[in-house]
């Protein structure tokens, strides 16, 4: 008989990857869902279903009915929060999936704690944005004991991703350290980008002249952070696809790693500078793209490029 499942954490990535694990996960039973905000958790159920989904009013209600509870939450602090109100329960025999972007540390205590309680932790950060969520192309990256790293394989591939990175029996917090690194390519390219498109419109070459090159030699992320740029989508979306302050938690998280290693990271501590700048901005509507923006600014012209 199949795993009962809970998601705790519906946020734009958690969203995407709970659609996925309910239409194509060959679920037997409803997938439980909770999110702090209740009003998120009975959006996402209409839409899914109201047959495929079950919606909980607490944390410790999850746990008790669940086999596999997956967390994909903001924060270390948020994440941390959640572990403790989890083992409050029974869960001898459980497996705790983190899919939240934290730092290894966080990730290392997190999995003592839980396997001191008798049960099983694996922790699964993806890279995509949203919409590959929705989708169902993001790669997971998974660590922890090998059983229970198969156990996950069932509702990766060809459901939530397109592809594994498989840290099969090493440590959970080998996972969350190749997500922290990951992210600050994330940071540099779209600050890369940013640079280049003010170039190009201060010396008279042209945006669009530089995507169809962007266009050309770098299809897939850059390509779509380029669009998204030149559309003014990085100052006029309501709800950020990655929050400033999510991709400023990361940079620091990384920046501290670095220091502890003895490892210069300019092009990130740019980066982060230039993000200060965007919530300073655009406040709680702040995006990672917003960069643009505050390279803009920062060069003599308008943060927003469109009237």
């Amino acid at each position: 008989m199949a795993p009962q499942l809970a998601w705790l954490g519906l946020g734009n990535m958690g969203r995407g990857m709970c659609k996925n694990l309910v239409e194509k996960g060959n679920l037997d039973k409803p997938l439980i869902l909770f999110n702090r905000t209740k009003k998120r958790a009975e959006d996402l159920s209409a839409q899914l279903g109201h047959d495929k989904t079950t919606l909980v009013s607490t944390i410790e209600e999850a746990v008790q009915k669940a086999d596999i509870i997956f967390m994909c939450l903001g924060d270390d602090a948020a994440v941390n929060g959640t572990v403790d109100v989890i083992l409050q329960e029974e869960v001898e025999g459980k497996l705790i999936v983190d899919c939240s972007t934290v730092h290894p540390d966080t990730t290392s205590a997190n999995d003592k704690r839980i396997t001191e309680k008798g049960a099983d932790f694996v922790a699964m950060p993806v890279f995509g944005a949203p919409a590959m969520a929705s989708a169902g192309s993001l790669v997971c990256i998974l660590a922890g004991p090998s059983p229970s790293v198969q156990k996950l394989l069932p509702y990766t591939t060809g459901v939530m991703g397109r592809a594994n990175i498989d840290f099969s029996s090493q440590p959970p917090s080998k996972a969350t350290l190749l997500k922290i690194i990951g992210n600050t390519f994330i940071i540099s390219m779209v600050e890369a980008l940013s640079e280049g498109h003010t170039l190009a419109e201060k010396s008279g070459l042209g945006n669009e002249e530089l995507h169809q090159w962007i266009e050309a030699m770098f299809p897939g992320p850059y390509t779509a952070y380029s669009a998204r740029m030149l559309a003014g989508d990085y100052y006029k979306r309501e709800e950020p696809l990655f929050h400033v302050d999510l991709a400023r938690k990361d940079a620091g998280h990384a920046l501290a790693l670095a220091r502890e290693n003895g490892v210069s990271m300019k092009a990130l501590e740019v980066g982060d500078a230039h993000l200060v700048k965007v919530k300073e901005h655009l406040g709680e509507r702040g995006d990672i793209n917003s960069i643009y923006g505050a390279v803009r600014a920062e060069s003599g012209l308008k943060f927003e490029n469109k009237d």
